[in-house]
């Protein structure tokens, strides 16, 4: 594979004009209007990035180019992010391995692939988050 230029795959979520702001004033719920807000303000806070809402229902932060070890493939994607889902927040850390720790701390939630599942911010601790916000744009 030595010498083989990876390829950009071409992903249906991207980045939107639509307004993130708009987008959280709409969410069905006051808890997910309220723990979107904080989510968005300490994404923000902790990347330096405004929010941008990716696709329908993902709000990211910042910008990078991903590589699959496995493939090679490339793909363009946020650096950390939320989605305020029916049955719960998914905020997307990429890479949850290096978290373990944290997440033993960090209170009730459940894991799958690089996003962590959390019903409401009151069931976590919030400074646990952070660090591990830090560490993933770190």
């Amino acid at each position: 594979m030595a010498g083989k230029k990876p390829k950009l795959a071409e992903v249906k979520t991207k980045p939107t004009g639509i307004s993130v702001m708009e987008y959280i004033a709409a969410l069905p719920t006051a808890q997910k209007r309220q723990d979107s807000l904080v989510l968005a303000e300490m994404m923000e806070q902790a990347s330096g990035e405004e929010p941008v809402l990716w696709g329908s229902s993902i709000i990211g932060f910042g910008s990078k180019r991903y590589e699959s070890p496995a493939s090679g493939r490339q793909v363009d994607w946020f650096r950390i992010g939320f989605a305020a889902r029916k049955a719960n927040l998914t905020i997307y850390l990429i890479d949850l391995k290096k978290h373990e720790t944290a997440l033993q701390k960090l209170g009730k939630h459940t894991t799958g692939g690089g996003c962590l599942y959390i019903n409401k911010l009151a069931d976590i601790d919030l400074e646990v988050l952070r660090s591990m916000m830090a560490l993933t744009l770190a």
